[in-house]
């Protein structure tokens, strides 16, 4: 055989063996049928709620996935948008997969539109500290990202129109306790800084939660998933991936897009809910249903109140136990896609006919600042009979 043909043996041995690679392991994965579990979060009144992830990685950069079964991924953890964000400056697979930044989104968007997924063109700019790795999604050319100077990079996706955001802030930090850069400052100055990750993978940041409030920057929760989906999330309840909450005008890329910019955004993660209270109120009282017959409560009696909750993750609520009409227990946990048992009591005389009672409460994993709960109130409608 000559030098040349053993070359070229060997080049399509390495690629083959990396394709084999990949099917062994989705082969490998977890079994799973072609089923889809619904995240379900009610709509805000005038806006439609999109379950997205920001941030994954496929064969073209360090990810482990071609960039459609990235699609059906998302589909079948319960998505409507994925975004494809391969390293720039990272390919580790190059010798077998040709560098061409735009490719993983176009063969992404040939399996996301069958399934009414929205794929969005993205990528990592992959820098150490300072700065550290920004995510620009919604760009029309990512090839032009691919420069030495990160400034010029980042100036680049910015002038695309692209929304960029700070990834994992506190990864290789000490602690992993997040530090503000003046570059970040620079760039948050420039235009060129629209959000932070406040989640990544299963890690929660505080610091960089509270960045966003006080900085006006959007929060997204992602995934960053390398590997097959099924390997780090089994897709059970409490076992789900992070999932950025965007509530758009419309169901499209530029709603999506526009969505982010505004920072209308949640983060879910972990059977926990980060975000502004103007999106966790309407999330918290439109996950919630009064269900069965009246609730009708005797003289000094008691009654129970079932309470359908749709969301994904159980209600930790704390309440104000003692009313001057009604005592209701201090804890309360509304199970996630159940039907709960609430017991109240009628602790006056006073009170007769129908009335909406709120049941003042706190919603401990509804966080609208780090430790900071949720205050709002639970609502019911009582028939207080003095008839017996």
């Amino acid at each position: 055989m000559s030098i040349l043909n053993s070359c070229i043996h060997r080049h399509w041995f390495f690629r083959a063996t990396l394709i084999a690679a990949v099917l062994t392991l989705a082969c490998n994965a977890p079994a799973q049928s072609r089923t889809r579990t619904e995240l379900t979060f009610p709509d805000l009144p005038g806006l439609v709620t999109l379950r997205a992830d920001f941030h994954s990685h496929t064969i073209f950069s360090d990810g482990r996935v071609w960039p459609a079964v990235r699609v059906e991924e998302a589909w079948r953890t319960g998505l409507d948008v994925i975004a494809l964000t391969d390293h720039i400056e990272y390919v580790p697979h190059k010798a077998d997969v040709p560098v061409n930044y735009q490719r993983p989104w176009e063969i992404a968007q040939a399996s996301a539109e069958p399934l009414g997924i929205i794929a969005v063109r993205g990528a990592e700019i992959t820098r150490g500290e300072p700065p550290g790795h920004l995510v620009a999604l919604f760009l029309t050319n990512v090839t032009a990202l691919d420069q030495k100077d990160n400034r010029v990079a980042t100036r680049n996706a910015a002038e695309q129109g692209g929304f960029l955001f700070w990834a994992h802030p506190g990864w290789k930090q000490p602690d992993r306790k997040s530090v503000w850069y003046a570059e970040q400052g620079e760039f948050l100055s420039n235009g060129w800084l629209h959000g932070i990750e406040v989640v990544n993978g299963d890690s929660y940041d505080p610091i960089a939660h509270q960045w966003c409030l006080d900085k006006k920057l959007t929060m997204v929760g992602n995934s960053d998933i390398h590997d097959p989906i099924a390997f780090e999330y089994s897709g059970a309840p409490g076992d789900l991936r992070p999932v950025t909450l965007v509530f758009a005008k419309a169901r499209t890329p530029e709603a999506v897009r526009e969505a982010l910019f505004e920072r209308r955004t949640a983060v879910f993660s972990r059977g926990q809910l980060y975000g502004e209270a103007r999106f966790l109120e309407p999330l918290f009282q439109g996950s919630l249903e009064i269900v069965g017959p009246e609730i009708r409560i005797p003289r000094n009696g008691r009654a129970l109140v079932q309470i359908r909750n749709r969301a994904p993750l159980d209600f930790d609520l704390r309440l104000n136990p003692k009313l001057p009409e009604l005592d209701v227990d201090s804890k309360v946990v509304l199970a996630a896609g159940k039907v709960s048992l609430v017991q109240v009591r009628c602790v006056s005389d006073r009170v007769t006919g129908q009335q909406e009672v709120v049941l003042p409460c706190k919603v401990l994993n509804l966080q609208v600042a780090p430790n900071q709960a949720l205050t709002t109130g639970l609502r019911i409608k009582v028939n207080y009979d003095r008839g017996h």
